[in-house]
């Protein structure tokens, strides 16, 4: 486990969310896990996040959830930080897994609003200050609404925000203004990442500090880029890059992780195994990926921005595809 920099100082920029691997036997490929962690820390990412929503976490184990932690740390070498998706419903259980990502030499936690079960303000922070005293390490919060029903109010995150182990916020809610209204009630050290990839430039220029990212798991030398743009003030840039990637982000977004591991699997990174509930896309979806992913590569080329991270098989795949749907 990592000690300073605080996480001010390494909690910004795209940081990816990264999806798990599984091999033909339903268990996690870990060779192709080391490669996605290595493959971002090569293209300068400051943290990885492991075993959240791109991981598919709720459908992990216990051990498979320390599996990856222990993987992550392993291929880092103390080169990134590494951030364990710990959070559940239930405030137990939660403690359980961010403890296990403690001992497993996570750097971080992210711990998610709860979900199904509704609680009220009070309830969620009791939930988070719990978990919290149970931990050495830094909580990232993870609020995402579109999937816990209730969203955490601007006021309880005020006051949570108050301890200095709360580190930052991962805010799926797509409110760009609550990045204004929050900005100056919030410690000047709590990082304020978005948790989506459509709106994350306008987030990013109306001073966020990054982007808790799947986009940059397909690429992630244009979404360094682009952060780079904006925080040189090269807007313009920034908004050419966003607007390239925006065909692939989409399709991400719209089938999320099962697009996400396609996409990886047309660069050669690892296979597009999912597990149940969630399937594999049919073949006219795996065509607009391909198309798009096709694409990226391109405009990535055409940009001028470092492109090396782009396997070969993209484009024979895409042309497989293409025949295929005629």
């Amino acid at each position: 486990m990592l000690c300073p920099p605080q996480p001010a100082e390494w909690l910004s920029g795209y940081i990816p969310d990264l999806p798990t691997p599984f091999n033909d036997q339903g268990g996690i490929d870990e060779a192709a896990f080391g490669r996605l962690c290595e493959r971002q820390i090569a293209a300068g990412a400051t943290a990885l996040v492991v075993g959240e929503t791109s991981g598919e976490n709720s459908t992990l184990e216990p051990a498979e959830r320390e599996q990856l932690v222990r993987i992550a740390v392993d291929v880092a070498r103390h080169r990134v930080r590494i951030i364990a998706g710990a959070g559940s419903n239930a405030t137990e259980r939660a403690i359980i897994f961010t403890q296990a990502a403690e001992a497993a030499g996570a750097d971080a936690v992210m711990s998610v609003v709860p979900y199904y079960n509704k609680p009220m303000p009070s309830g969620m922070a009791a939930h988070f200050r719990a978990i919290a005293a149970a931990t050495t390490l830094p909580v990232i919060l993870h609020d995402i609404p579109a999937r816990t029903v209730r969203g955490l109010p601007d006021d309880t995150l005020i006051e949570l925000a108050r301890s200095p182990q709360f580190a930052g916020l991962r805010d799926g809610s797509g409110d760009i203004a609550r990045l204004t209204r929050l900005r100056s009630h919030l410690p000047a050290s709590f990082r304020l990442l978005t948790g989506d990839d459509t709106t994350s430039l306008a987030y990013l220029a109306a001073d966020g500090d990054g982007c808790i990212s799947s986009m940059s798991n397909v690429a992630p030398d244009l979404c360094a880029a682009i952060h780079r743009n904006v925080r040189e003030g090269r807007l313009h840039q920034a908004c050419e890059l966003h607007r390239r990637l925006m065909p692939i982000t989409t399709l991400l977004e719209r089938e999320h992780p099962t697009a996400l591991k396609f996409a990886l699997a047309l660069l050669g990174f690892m296979q597009p195994t999912t597990r149940l509930p969630i399937v594999q896309l049919d073949a006219s979806a795996k065509a607009e990926v391909a198309q798009a992913i096709a694409g990226l590569a391109d405009a990535a080329g055409s940009s001028g921005v470092v492109n090396h991270l782009f396997a070969t098989p993209v484009i024979a795949m895409h042309n497989d595809l293409g025949a295929h749907r005629r």
